[in-house]
C-alpha cells in the first residue's frame, strides 16, 4: 500500500522530469532566438545606431530564456526521481495528454497551414469550428448530440471568427495575414 509520502515523492519525480524536458525545449528555443536575432540585418547602411537594431530586444529575450531554461534544467536534473521517466511516459499516455496533443495539433495547423493559405477570418472560423466539434463530440467525456454541437460550433465560429476580423481589421486597423 502506498503512503502519502510515497505518492508525494512519485509526483515530485514526475514534475522534475517534466521540468527537465520543458527546460531543454526552452533552452533550444532560446538558442534559436539568439541565433536568429544575431543574424538579423543590422542596418548599418542606413546609419542606424547599434542600440536600436531590430534584433536587440529579441537577443536579450533569447539570452534570458536560455539562462532561465538552463537553471530549470540544472535544478530538475539534481532532484532524485526514481521511476520518474517511466511515470512521466505513463502520464503522456493519458486522455488528458491526448487532449493537449490535439490542441497543439489544431493550433499548429491553424498557424502554419491555414493562415496565409486562406483569408484570416476563414482560418479563424475553421479553427474555432473544428476545435468545438472535436472537443464536443470526439474528446468529450459524455455523449453530445452531434447536430446540436454542429449548430453551436457553426454559430460560435461565425460570430467569433468574424468578430476577430472586425475588431482587428476595422476597429484597430491591423492588417491580418
Amino acid at each position: 500500500m502506498q503512503t502519502d509520502a510515497d505518492t508525494d515523492a512519485r509526483q515530485e519525480g514526475i514534475r522534475a522530469r517534466a521540468d527537465l524536458v520543458t527546460a531543454l525545449v526552452l533552452v533550444a528555443l532560446g538558442l534559436a532566438v539568439i541565433y536568429l536575432s544575431w543574424t538579423m540585418p543590422r542596418l548599418e547602411a542606413r546609419r542606424i545606431h547599434p542600440s536600436t537594431i531590430p534584433g536587440l530586444v529579441p537577443l536579450f529575450l533569447g539570452v534570458g530564456l536560455t539562462l532561465l531554461g538552463g537553471l530549470l534544467a540544472w535544478r530538475s536534473w539534481r532532484i532524485k526521481a526514481p521511476g520518474g521517466w517511466q511515470d512521466l511516459i505513463g502520464l503522456v499516455r493519458t486522455r488528458e495528454a491526448l487532449r493537449i496533443g490535439v490542441i497543439l495539433a489544431l493550433a499548429l495547423v491553424h498557424t502554419l497551414v491555414l493562415v496565409g493559405l486562406i483569408p484570416f477570418w476563414a482560418a479563424a472560423m475553421l479553427f474555432i469550428f473544428t476545435f468545438i466539434m472535436v472537443f464536443e463530440t470526439w474528446l468529450n467525456e459524455g455523449s453530445a448530440d452531434p447536430v446540436k454541437s454542429f449548430i453551436w460550433a457553426l454559430a460560435v465560429a461565425v460570430v467569433f471568427g468574424g468578430g476577430i476580423y472586425l475588431v482587428f481589421e476595422r476597429i484597430f486597423l491591423v492588417r491580418l495575414p
